[in-house]
């Protein structure tokens, strides 16, 4: 098999979403959403406040979170899995 590439988008997300970080979210139409990320796929974002929202990726702007999202550790560590021969 090829060599997979580090996804830092879904390691960005993933760990705001274990984390529960909340987060302010800007849309191209200038929208300002806040809350927590729930899950998320290609395509979109569920996002939590009161209510949930299924916000799509292409209609996101910036995603700014609250505290410092640590990435170095989990880059590290989806490389390390993505070298180890399969068993």
């Amino acid at each position: 098999m090829g060599k997979s590439q580090v996804n830092l988008q879904d390691i960005f997300l993933n760990q705001m979403r274990k984390e529960k970080i909340p987060v302010t979210m800007y849309l191209v139409n200038g929208a300002r959403l806040t809350g927590t990320i729930k899950g998320f796929d290609n395509f979109v974002i569920l996002m939590k406040q009161e209510n949930q929202q299924l916000v799509y990726k292409h209609a996101i702007s910036t995603i700014i979170p609250d505290k410092p999202v640590e990435l170095v550790e989990d880059i590290e560590s989806k490389k390390t899995e993505q070298e180890q021969p399969a068993s």
